[in-house]
């Protein structure tokens, strides 16, 4: 007979799940957690299905911004410009300690004991030369923006210093301050924001086995509720913030396209019809390219385009004054090191003239990298498999930070030199011209400022199609080669909005669209600190360092027993010992969040429900009376 107590307590067996039942009975040895070698989301048989509630809702925001940019173009200015002041001069002490935080939290990750763990699975190569790769961060992280800014953005800091550079306006000195501070823009601090996100995403999709979302960085945290309401927000949030956030720049793009074959060609001002008929040009071409896919259209453009900018600064630099720019471009580096304090700890209580000037610049880009992370971040991850987190960080940040201090040193330091000059760089009448009147002062001025809207166009296809694939996978629960039928929607609705907002009021019109998409930067800054949670969390309980924790266990308590048994002469060699002076005492390797992960990926999910619970706890008390 049984004992009572025996039929009122269900014995182990029985009140576990039936899943966990099921897997013991699969596999009655599971692998040990620092042995897992780490799982793509493709093998792991999932299936990516369109959310047409995601698509749905997205695309009709999308509408919905179109419409006010056309019927009240007034409006979405004078609104943007108002929420713009309001977030900045609210919240920027926010964004600055929050670039602090990802700048010093990626160094960790990239260079602390983390650095040797792998974007994939332990054994598993990069899909990308390093060359494509490099082009292709490039293609989709700054691209057009180097040309828009590039002559533009030192100039400014050169003639007006900003607060807490003790230099002369128009000065040698005001050159370097004038670099150090635009480094500070487009340099580590921004592309830590893009290695953040892309790292996370590629390591939650290509080592956890997990869809490539931005909400599924969030599963070891909110499990399930990151599929349920949770996880479709943030994907219809980050679709709509790379929708406009990229047709920003593509406007911007279009503008710098009109202005440069104004100066190429000599005809006067382009209406509007020649903007329209560029962006149905290029929105036809970077679809195209979207269709084709990351590996052909993608990777074949960035590499041309990489050719094409790089002949164009160093003809730059040849030309141009180069001693000077020799001398400048590391004077400038040293600078922003040393300065890098005093830029960081500006803030609007220093003045009107600071606040101003943080809202218009330092804030604003903080702001706009925050809300750029999920496009640029997912392709990012898309393209970096296979790498480790130290190679990743270093290429991700520090190489695009050294291009980036070359090519505004050769362009800003020349453009800076020619207004000292006396070449009225600063009299171009609009930013996106100031490109092409630079050109245009220096020899083959014709040719260069066809090189450039050359580039300026590959840079606009590569950005767009980018974003097409990107929108397209978030679309369809992050399917990694999206659909055509929804890449090309997402195209569409790409040039359109571009096309629209130039139609509603040109420049005014992008920029209040623009401001409006920093805003919205502010609850995504809280989205960018939870992901270095959730990171961090899941690096803690990777396989690699379980294993880098096994060895340093190993090595202290094998160095311990070698002393005390043999004195100076011994070696180690791996043998059984008491469970308390083991390598792995500190582990517990029963813990299911170790192991579970990867046993979902590889089996599949099987679903529990509550009856099967039930009816294998009635099985277990069936089987015990038949016992007795």
């Amino acid at each position: 007979m049984s004992r009572p107590d025996d039929r009122t307590t269900p014995p182990p067996a029985a009140r576990r799940p039936v899943r966990r039942v099921i897997r013991e009975v699969i596999d009655p040895d599971p692998m040990h957690p620092a042995l897992i070698p780490g799982i793509g989301v493709e093998s792991t048989g999932r299936t990516f299905r369109t959310r047409r509630t995601v698509l749905g809702i997205a695309g009709a925001l999308t509408v919905a911004v179109i419409l006010w940019a056309i019927i009240s173009p007034d409006s979405i200015s004078t609104v943007g410009a108002a929420s713009l002041d309001w977030v900045t001069e609210s919240f920027g002490w926010l964004f600055t300690v929050l670039t602090i935080l990802v700048a010093g939290f990626m160094l960790v990750v990239g260079y602390g004991r983390t650095g040797g763990v792998r974007l994939g699975a332990d054994d598993e190569k990069p899909e990308f030369s390093r060359v494509s790769w490099i082009a292709m961060l490039f293609s989709a992280g700054i691209g057009i923006g180097l040309l828009f800014y590039g002559p533009m953005e030192p100039l400014t800091f050169f003639l007006t210093p900003p607060h807490g550079f003790d230099v002369e306006p128009g000065s040698v000195d005001a050159m370097q301050t004038a670099l150090a501070q635009t480094l500070l823009h487009w340099g580590p601090m921004a592309w830590a924001y893009y290695a953040l996100v892309g790292g996370a995403i590629a390591y939650a999709s290509y080592r956890r086995g997990r869809a490539p979302l931005i909400s599924s960085i969030f599963d070891s945290v909110f499990s399930q509720r990151t599929q349920g309401v949770f996880g479709p927000v943030i994907d219809i949030f980050a679709i709509v913030v790379t929708l406009f956030g990229t047709a920003v720049s593509l406007g911007i793009g279009a503008l710098q396209i009109a202005s440069g074959t104004e100066m190429v060609t000599g005809i006067g001002e382009l209406g509007n019809g020649f903007l329209i008929g560029a962006i149905a040009v290029l929105t036809a071409l970077f679809i195209i390219s979207a269709v084709s896919g990351v590996k052909r259209g993608i990777r074949i453009l960035s590499n041309v385009n990489m050719v094409v900018a790089g002949l164009l600064g160093l003809f730059v630099l040849v030309a141009g004054p180069t001693l000077l720019l020799a001398d400048l471009i590391p004077a400038a580096a040293v600078t922003y090191f040393s300065e890098l304090g005093t830029m960081l700890m500006r803030n609007n209580a220093n003045g009107a003239d600071t606040q101003e000037f943080m809202q218009a610049w330092t804030t604003y880009y903080w702001a706009w990298w925050v809300s750029w992370t999920p496009f640029v971040g997912m392709f990012i991850a898309k393209i970096s498999r296979g790498r480790t987190l130290r190679e990743f960080v270093t290429v991700v940040v520090v190489v695009p930070s050294i291009v980036s201090l070359l090519w505004f040193g050769i362009v800003g330091g020349t453009s800076m030199w020619l207004e000292s000059q006396g070449g009225g760089i600063s009299e171009a009448g609009s930013p996106e011209a100031m490109l092409f009147t630079m050109l245009d002062q220096l020899p083959l001025g014709t040719i260069t400022s066809i090189v450039a809207l050359l580039s300026i166009v590959i840079f606009f296809v590569t950005s767009a199609d980018s974003a097409s694939i990107v929108m397209g996978s978030m679309s369809q629960q992050g399917r990694p080669e999206p659909t055509r039928g929804v890449t090309i929607f997402w195209g569409l609705m790409l040039g359109l909005i571009a096309a629209s907002l130039l139609l509603a009021g040109g420049q005014d019109s992008l920029s209040g669209l623009q401001a409006i998409m920093v805003v919205t930067a502010l609850p995504f800054a809280f989205v960018v600190l939870a992901i270095m949670w959730a990171w961090a969390k899941d690096l803690r309980a990777d396989p690699y360092m379980l294993r880098h924790r096994y060895a340093r266990a190993a090595i202290a308590e094998g160095v311990r027993a070698g002393i005390a048994e043999h004195g100076d002469d011994f070696v180690f060699s791996a043998s059984q010992s008491d469970p308390e002076h083991g390598a792995g005492s500190w582990l517990d390797t029963e813990d299911p969040t170790l192991t579970d992960w990867y046993t979902d990926a590889t089996t599949g999910s099987i679903p529990v429900q509550p009856e099967a619970d039930e009816q294998a706890t009635r099985d277990q008390g069936h089987d015990e009376k038949a016992d007795a």
